[in-house]
C-alpha cells in the first residue's frame, strides 16, 4: 500500500490530505486537521460574561462570528431580547465579515489556482504582462477586502476581535459621518468586486475546460441558517435541503443533536457531522441552493446567471467558489443599503440580569452555521461546546477527494495534476481548521 501525503496551503489553519492506494486502486482519502486548540476545555471556570471577548481569539478570520454567537448564547440563558437597532448593527457586522472572508477566499486563496500560480504575491511570474495582471488583481482584491474589514471596525469597534456586541444588544451605534465614509468606500468597491468576480467566473470556466470537471457533482444534503426567502446571517433556525431541492427540516440551535449526527475522527482532530449518515454540505453552495433570491440587484443577476448555467440545486464542488462571488456582491450591496440611514438613534442595548442556565447562540458564519452552547453555574462556564461549520463539510471534503484521487491515480502512474486537484478540492470548501479542532 502506498500513502500519499499532501500538505495544504492557502487555508485557515493547519491540515493535510492523506490518500491510500494499492496498484492504482484508491482505498481512502482523509482530510486531517493536524492541530489541537482545546478552547472548549480551557474556558471552563471563567466568568460567563467574559466569553464574548475571549472566544474571538479562536480565529483571526472567524472572530466576528464567534463574538456574535457567544453574545447570543448568553442572551438565550439570560432571557434577553435585543432592540431592533442592535439587530441592524449585528447584521452589518456579519456582512463585513462576509465581505472580508469571501474576498480573501476567492481572490487570495483560490484565484491563484485559476491562474496557475501558487500565490498572487509570488514574484515568480513568467512575463512582465502576467506580473502586471497579477499585481492589479492583488491590489484590487485587497481593496475589496479592506472595505469589509473597515465595515467590521465601524460596527464592531475593531477589525480583529470585535468588541461592540454585548449582552442585550450593542455597546453603541455607528455615527452618521462614519457610516457615510464606510458606505462611500463600499460604493467604490462594488464595481471592483464585480469586475474581479467576472474575471474569476471566466477563469473558472477556462479551468473546467482544462481539467474536464467541476469536481465531485454527486448530490448531497445542504445545511444553512439563512432566511427562507433571501440571505440573513443572524437568524435563529437551521434549515436542511435534500438532494432533490426539497426542504426536509428546519430546527432551532438547541435541537441540533436531534437532527445532526456527530462523531470523532480517528485520523483528525476535527470531528464529523452528517444528516443521518448522509453527506452534508454547508458554506456558500448550501446558502445559494437554499436562497429563493438574493434581494439586491446585481447579486440577483449573478444568481440567475448561476442557475441558468448549473441548475437548482447545484452540486459540483468547484461551484462553492462561484457562490462566494455571488455572496460577496450581495453583502456589499446590502451593506450599502443599510448604511444609508440612521444607525445611532434609539437604544442599542437593553439591560439584563445574569443568571445560571443553559443556552445556545447561532449565526451563519461564512463557512456555515456556527453554534455556541454554554452551561453556566455560579456565574462561571461549566461547559462550553462549539459546533463548527467546517465539521459539517468533512464527509463532503473526503468524498470529493476520493473522486479526485480516482481521476488521477491508475495502476501505471500518479498524475501530477493530483497535487493541484487536492488543493482545489479543499480550498473549494474554505475550511477553517483553527475553529474546527476543540
Amino acid at each position: 500500500m502506498t500513502v500519499l501525503i499532501f500538505p495544504l496551503s492557502r487555508i485557515e489553519g493547519h491540515a493535510q490530505v492523506s490518500i491510500e492506494e494499492v496498484d492504482g486502486e484508491v482505498l481512502s482519502a482523509r482530510f486531517q486537521a493536524t492541530e489541537l486548540r482545546g478552547f472548549e476545555h480551557f474556558v471552563q471556570g471563567i466568568p460567563a460574561d467574559q466569553m464574548p471577548v475571549i472566544v474571538p481569539r479562536i480565529c483571526g478570520v472567524c472572530a466576528t462570528a464567534h463574538h456574535v454567537a457567544s453574545v447570543k448564547a448568553l442572551e438565550d440563558i439570560y432571557g434577553v431580547v435585543p432592540p431592533p437597532l442592535a439587530h441592524k448593527l449585528r447584521e452589518l457586522l456579519l456582512l463585513g465579515q462576509l465581505i472580508q472572508n469571501q474576498a480573501t477566499s476567492l481572490f487570495i486563496f483560490t484565484m491563484p489556482d485559476r491562474m496557475g500560480m501558487s500565490s498572487l504575491f509570488d514574484d515568480g511570474a513568467t512575463s512582465d504582462s502576467s506580473d502586471t495582471a497579477r499585481t492589479r488583481i492583488a491590489m484590487h482584491a485587497l481593496r475589496v477586502r479592506k472595505s469589509g474589514t473597515d465595515l467590521i471596525s465601524a460596527a464592531g469597534g475593531q477589525f480583529i476581535h470585535p468588541v461592540k456586541a454585548v449582552v442585550g444588544g450593542m455597546s453603541g451605534g455607528i455615527d452618521a459621518e462614519t457610516a457615510s465614509q464606510v458606505r462611500q468606500q463600499l460604493i467604490q468597491a462594488l464595481p471592483v468586486a464585480c469586475d474581479l468576480f467576472d474575471l474569476y467566473w471566466e477563469m473558472s470556466f477556462e479551468l473546467r475546460e482544462r481539467i474536464g470537471t467541476w469536481g465531485d457533482d454527486q448530490p448531497a444534503y445542504y445545511l444553512a441558517a439563512t432566511g427562507a426567502s433571501y440571505p440573513t446571517y443572524d437568524g435563529d433556525l437551521l434549515r436542511v435541503m435534500g438532494p432533490d431541492g426539497m426542504m426536509r427540516h428546519s430546527f432551532q440551535a438547541n435541537e441540533y443533536n436531534h437532527y445532526l449526527t456527530f462523531h470523532e475522527s480517528e485520523s483528525s482532530y476535527a470531528g464529523v457531522s452528517s444528516w443521518g449518515g448522509e453527506v452534508l454540505r454547508a458554506n456558500s453552495l448550501a446558502r445559494i441552493n437554499l436562497a429563493r433570491m438574493m434581494g439586491t440587484p446585481q447579486a440577483d443577476g449573478y444568481l440567475t446567471r448561476f442557475r441558468e448555467a448549473f441548475g437548482h440545486p447545484a452540486h459540483a464542488i468547484l461551484l462553492f467558489d462561484l457562490c462566494r462571488g455571488i455572496e460577496l456582491v450581495y453583502a456589499i450591496e446590502r451593506a450599502i443599503e443599510m448604511l444609508d440611514g440612521p444607525l445611532d438613534e434609539g437604544w442599542a442595548a437593553v439591560p439584563h440580569t445574569p443568571r445560571d442556565g443553559e443556552g445556545y447562540g447561532l449565526v451563519e458564519a461564512p463557512r456555515g452555521p456556527l453554534i455556541h452552547h454554554y452551561v453556566i453555574k455560579d456565574g462561571l462556564i461549566a461547559k462550553a461546546e462549539f459546533i463548527i461549520p467546517t465539521v459539517h463539510n468533512m464527509l463532503a471534503i473526503e468524498r470529493a477527494l476520493i473522486v479526485a484521487a480516482k481521476r488521477y491515480i491508475n495502476s501505471e502512474r500518479v498524475n501530477l495534476e493530483l497535487d493541484r486537484a487536492v488543493g482545489r478540492v479543499v480550498r473549494a470548501f474554505d475550511p477553517c481548521i483553527s475553529c474546527a479542532t476543540h
